[in-house]
């Protein structure tokens, strides 16, 4: 068995198509087809089966399947080991939601820096969802997540909580207010991210858990878009507490709320059998390191350091 081999299989396995998988792999269709037949008679049993133009695994392809991401994988990760720059440090891919990404990876690095660890990491911000499926298919090294996640591939550890915060102008009526809770905000409208945001999500949750469902004037991709309108007063959010920049809107201002303080878990998370680089390990450690103990425990995570007004 060969390792071309197995990437040819799990292109067709991808596509559904010997002809798209050829074309994905830059080989004529029949070599490729050629291929995955020496496989087949490797292993002593068919791997798809030849629908018209769709080819569908069969149970012995499926059991190959998880066995060839992870060898794919590792063989990847070393090849991307042994060609890391010595002066930059062994590469990591890291995968975070817009919600943290923009907070959390730079005071990761940071902390590199400041005790001389050298890394080599490699971004992708985008929503849950993507970033659960590049873990499984062994695209990202780690991933950090909101819970709730519960897929049986999926090792979790959970990172750090923090508490959600209002943002709003400091023109809102409940920018001086003496207290805050989530029934104050049933007549506002509501500035949060997309759909697929989990964020988002959770705020709804919270909502209806107040039994209302907020009106939502605005959708937005971006977090900075958020605050900026926010601080036109056109509406109001729910934000993390580590959303908090000194290079935010003028007149934005976050406020705690009164109470029972609504917060979100975020979780440090990798396949179960991928395996861990030396810079994927050294970033696991940094991770670890910056948000504390305390954070993890369920406190202010240490990263950040504002106060609301």
């Amino acid at each position: 068995m060969e390792i071309y081999q197995l990437r040819y299989f799990l292109a067709v396995a991808e596509t559904g198509n010997f002809t798209k998988a050829a074309e994905r792999s830059f080989i004529s269709q029949p070599s490729l087809s050629q291929q995955i037949l020496n496989l087949e008679e490797e292993v002593g049993q068919k791997l798809f089966d030849r629908l018209g133009r769709k080819a569908v695994l069969t149970s012995a392809g499926r059991t190959l399947l998880d066995g060839a991401h992870r060898i794919i994988s590792e063989v990847d990760q070393t090849l991307g080991e042994l060609k890391s720059n010595p002066i930059h440090g062994p590469r990591v891919t890291v995968g975070a939601i817009p919600t943290v990404a923009p907070f959390f990876l730079p005071a990761v690095l940071a902390y590199c820096r400041a005790n001389n660890i050298h890394i080599t990491l490699q971004t992708h911000e985008d929503f849950r969802a993507p970033l659960v499926e590049a873990l499984l298919d062994g695209k990202l090294d780690w991933a950090l997540l909101p819970f709730p996640l519960s897929e049986p591939r999926l090792l979790i550890e959970k990172l750090y909580s923090e508490p959600l915060w209002v943002a709003m102008s400091a023109a809102h009526r409940l920018a001086t207010a003496e207290r805050i809770t989530f029934d104050d905000l049933r007549d506002e409208n509501f500035i949060l991210l997309g759909e697929t945001s989990t964020l988002t999500a959770q705020i709804q949750s919270y909502c209806g858990e107040h039994h209302f469902e907020p009106h939502i004037a605005h959708r937005c991709g971006q977090l900075a878009t958020v605050k900026t309108l926010a601080a036109m007063n056109l509406g109001l959010s729910v934000l993390p507490q580590s959303a908090r920049s000194a290079t935010d809107p003028a007149g934005l201002v976050f406020r705690k709320f009164t109470g029972i303080t609504p917060f979100r878990d975020i979780a440090l998370v990798r396949h179960r059998r991928h395996h861990l680089g030396q810079g994927a390990t050294l970033f696991a450690e940094a991770a670890r390191a910056v948000v504390g103990p305390v954070a993890a425990a369920g406190s202010t995570p240490r990263f950040q350091a504002s106060s609301a007004s």
